[in-house]
């Protein structure tokens, strides 16, 4: 009995000892979590909730640290994303949805009324009246209205310049009247009436159904449905088809409405062209000006492309989880999500959301560049 004793009593100093040690390691966690700072913060969760902050506010959080400038830096937000506008079928309620804050604005434009919407560049909308062959420039935020002479467009694919409020201004035209001979029309805010002049192919060129043009570098680029360039100069009123072979696709990506799933955009001087397929993931190629080759993009280092038939648009500096993807004109999930492609995670989101461009109303909606105040328009 007293050896048990004896053994028991050995047995507490030890025991003791790890109740000290247990407390004291509690004691040391619990105090380097009280001297932890928000520096301390993971980098992906930095980034996260950096990214929801507006540009004023990025700056003054990325002076708190060198961490923080760091994640500030990366998820920083000079441009504001454009927004999707929708054309009612019915009524004269527009809506406007903002890819980067997922929320959807209203605004009555009763001066649209049985119009279709054209192209879109730097906030301006050009529309066509059919039943009275009206063409017209509209600001849908400003109300600003800009008349052109009355045209006729049917199957002609059309762009313009820049902001009709420029001088330099010019709306394009182009159709096929067969595959050697191109009907060319121009016009100008102020003209009179549109100059239509026939230019001759020297390679076939049969215009895209909807619209797969951009102005870039002072010329008109258009993509054919079967893929090759025609370049059009508005000051020296020349039309040329590029001896440029077309980009080259997979054989599944020639299946049905094949001719829709491909978009064109222009970004600081370079031309690009997204081909899509329902099956398969999105191409991007960028034409080599100075050899005529397209090549394959496996990124967009840092860019956002958004895509619709009519018009196409491309940005820089928006937040991080936006880069380096294409967001296309259509939202699913009750207008929450956009569905969008990455480049850096070769998916689509939202998961499974590949779409086939043919079950979509090519006037149904188009992106537009967002009014500067966004208080006066909210």
């Amino acid at each position: 009995m007293v050896g048990r004793k004896r053994r028991k009593v050995k047995l507490l100093p030890a025991r003791v000892v790890d109740d000290k040690t247990t407390t004291t390691t509690t004691k040391n966690k619990k105090v380097k979590l009280e001297t932890q700072t928000w520096s301390d913060l993971p980098i992906e969760l930095l980034e996260l909730i950096l990214c929801h902050l507006s540009l004023e506010d990025n700056i003054r959080s990325s002076v708190a640290c060198k961490r923080w400038n760091t994640a500030a830096i990366s998820v920083r937000v000079v441009n504001q994303s454009p927004w999707l506008m929708y054309f009612p079928k019915f009524g004269n309620m527009y809506e406007f949805y903002d890819p980067a804050q997922r929320k959807t604005y209203s605004l009555e434009l009763p001066e649209l009324y049985g119009s279709r919407v054209c192209y879109t560049r730097d906030g301006w909308l050009l529309l066509y009246r059919p039943t009275t062959n009206r063409v017209f420039f509209f600001d849908p935020f400003s109300q600003e209205v800009v008349k052109l002479p009355r045209f006729e467009l049917t199957y002609q694919i059309v762009a313009f310049s820049c902001a009709p409020t420029s001088n330099t201004c010019v709306v394009f035209t182009v159709r096929h009247v067969s595959p050697t001979i191109v009907a060319i029309s121009t016009c100008h805010p102020g003209a009179t009436e549109w100059v239509t002049v026939n230019y001759q192919n020297r390679l076939p060129f049969v215009s895209s159904i909807w619209n797969k043009i951009v102005f870039c570098n002072g010329f008109f680029y258009c993509l054919s449905l079967t893929g090759w360039l025609g370049v059009f100069d508005p000051m020296e009123r020349t039309w040329n088809v590029l001896a440029v072979p077309p980009p080259k696709c997979p054989e599944n990506f020639f299946a049905k409405n094949w001719w829709k799933g491909k978009f064109m955009s222009e970004h600081n001087g370079d031309i690009l062209v997204i081909y899509t397929c329902c099956s398969e993931n999105p191409i991007i190629f960028k034409l080599d000006q100075p050899k005529m080759v397209w090549r394959e993009m496996k990124t967009l280092d840092g860019m956002t492309l958004f895509a619709s038939f009519l018009s196409s648009h491309s940005r820089t500096d928006l937040p991080g989880m936006m880069r380096n993807s294409v967001y296309f004109s259509k939202v699913r999930f009750f207008g929450k999500r956009c569905i969008s492609y990455s480049l850096d995670d070769c998916r689509y989101y939202p998961c499974k959301q590949c779409y086939d461009w043919g079950e979509q109303d090519p006037f149904e909606n188009i992106w537009i560049e967002p009014p500067e105040d966004l208080s006066a328009f909210i």
